[in-house]
């Protein structure tokens, strides 16, 4: 059984990665930001709730968050194990899932925290932004992203340091080394 969670800065390539560790171990990968769009096109009660601070451009809270996460990891196809991509995303977060995993009867095997340096990933999003068209993966734009990342992610690398649960891979090779370095780190 394997319930993983995925760390990473925007650009490290963690959904890439969580989505073909997860189809490997033929476990769930679960992408907040997937639960999120499909619990508001479902238009499910959380659903709702979540639409009407997205409508606002307001960040979803974490206690709604914590529902959504709760509802996913209780379906059935995720009773023997988990990729959680894009949650926790800080410390208030990782101990509502502890809390939340405590409550399933659960228990975290790992997270895998994709490291790469700055530079190599505003190259990354720079030339993501140009191929895909997106006005938002602008320098300025990712540096701030970066910024957040940063200041909000690594007190959340320590404390899964802290508790025996990180392993650090190196990101910036190629897809296929990255995935080859999650395998043998899992094994």
């Amino acid at each position: 059984m394997k319930r993983l969670i995925f760390l990473g800065p925007p650009g490290a390539g963690k959904g890439t990665q969580a989505k073909i560790v997860a189809e490997q171990l033929g476990i769930p990968h679960i992408s907040t930001g997937e639960i999120l769009r499909g619990a508001v096109s479902a238009q499910t009660l959380l659903g709702q709730k979540a639409q009407s601070y997205m409508d606002k451009g307001e960040l979803v809270p974490d206690e709604l968050l914590i529902d959504l996460i709760r509802d996913r990891l209780n379906q059935p196809d995720a009773q023997n194990g988990w990729i959680l991509d894009g949650f926790p995303r800080n410390v208030s977060q990782a101990h509502f899932l502890n809390d939340l995993l405590q409550e399933l009867d659960q228990t975290l095997d790992g997270a895998i925290n994709l490291e790469v340096p700055d530079q190599v990933l505003i190259d990354r999003l720079l030339e993501r932004g140009r191929k895909e068209g997106r006005t938002d993966d602008n320098e300025e734009t990712i540096r701030t992203r970066l910024e957040v990342y940063n200041h909000q992610t690594a007190p959340l690398v320590e404390f899964y340091r802290e508790h025996s649960a990180l392993k650090s891979i190196n990101g910036d090779l190629s897809l296929e080394q990255v995935t080859e370095s999650i395998k043998q780190v899992l094994a």
